[in-house]
């Protein structure tokens, strides 16, 4: 979505919600969230989708996901759509590079988020072979808060040496890190900064946690108002330098006090309009995210043709009143934001669960 905005140029609020409201109703796909698994070997404080060593649910097969994207590759231009490869951890995924091999042969653009872990030497040439493009590496804290707010052990050096591998490799263009903002780092996001520039990377992406998955239990990790403006600033004033890209995350909408300062695009929750996800089960839904009930879920690649799927149905999400609850068609922003993210939506009430702005306005 945001390499759309940019190919569009399009650089004002206003400009951009009437365009969003032009084409919502049939919309082109851009990227496509492929969870290829949900296992993950570490059991992370904030994971959205509480993922872990244990799945509950199979997951879809190498070959009909291979299907999914020959059928969707007939109908689109490859070229135009970023396939994202998540998880879980998605090289616990023993086929990923059989799979990732054929997308590439089809002519799409991918890349990966990833705990970095388990890569390797090996892991490294097959990134290279099957031309991948980009791949974000999470990096929360320093050593030790790192390690503790994953959950594992000795991990961080070893994720250090496979970023430092990953940078001799031309091939892949952004080696990204990206950073989740919780009361347990943030005091050291300095030092982090200062760290990423000595080691060389030219992306550093910080998001704030978000009340979802693991967060809801773990409510002592959440930001509050002073907290909320501290990052702000900090990213504020980090981009103001051009040794490292630093950019807030896609996931919120600002107000116009942040907007545009804080990343090169503004918000748009773009869930359902140039955003799908194939889940690990084969679900056909929006952003990984966003809560998996059965008003999300759209369909299932095991039944139904994701191409059908994309074009017939996210009803929900392509209707550009989608969340004109009460409480934000009040709202002086509502034109801009929509509600927010899908990720934080309370279905049920028909309401945000979180609302940046509310929160500096407290």
């Amino acid at each position: 979505m945001e390499e759309l905005i940019k190919q569009i140029k399009i650089n004002n609020l206003d400009l951009l919600a009437d365009y969003i409201d032009s084409i919502i109703d049939k919309p082109p796909l851009r990227d496509l969230f492929i969870e290829v698994t949900s296992r993950c070997n570490a059991h992370c404080e904030h994971c959205g989708s509480s993922c872990g060593d244990k799945v509950d649910t199979e997951e879809i097969s190498g070959d009909l996901l291979k299907k999914v994207l020959l059928d969707i590759s007939n109908k689109y231009n490859t070229e135009d759509i970023l396939l994202n490869i998540t998880g879980g951890e998605p090289l616990l995924r023993k086929d990923l590079f059989d799979i990732m091999s054929y997308a590439h042969q089809l002519g799409y653009k991918w890349g990966m988020t990833t705990n970095g872990m388990l890569i390797n030497d090996n892991i490294i040439d097959k990134m290279v072979e099957t031309n991948m493009d980009t791949i974000s590496i999470s990096l929360d804290g320093l050593k030790e808060t790192h390690e503790l707010f994953r959950k594992v052990p000795n991990s961080f050096d070893k994720i250090i040496e496979n970023i430092k591998k990953l940078q001799q490799r031309k091939s892949i263009k952004i080696i990204q890190i990206t950073t989740v903002a919780n009361k347990k780092n943030l005091n050291e996001l300095e030092d982090l900064y200062q760290y990423l520039k000595n080691l060389g990377i030219k992306y550093w992406r910080v998001v704030n946690v978000d009340p979802i998955g693991r967060a809801k239990d773990n409510k002592e990790i959440l930001l509050d108002k002073e907290e909320y403006k501290y990052l702000f600033n900090f990213i504020k004033e980090k981009r103001e330098y051009d040794d490292m890209y630093v950019e807030y995350g896609c996931s919120h909408y600002l107000d116009l006090e942040y907007e545009k300062e804080l990343r090169d695009t503004y918000f748009i929750c773009a869930a359902g309009i140039y955003v799908a996800s194939i889940l690990s089960n084969g679900d056909i839904s929006v952003c990984p995210n966003v809560e998996r009930r059965k008003e999300v879920i759209q369909g299932n690649i095991k039944f139904d043709n994701f191409v059908d799927v994309w074009e017939n149905k996210f009803k929900l999400f392509r209707n550009k009143y989608r969340t004109s609850c009460d409480k934000c068609m009040k709202c002086k922003s509502f034109k801009y934001c929509k509600g927010d993210s899908f990720h934080t939506w309370n279905f049920d009430l028909n309401e945000p669960n979180f609302c940046i702005k509310d929160i500096l306005e407290k």
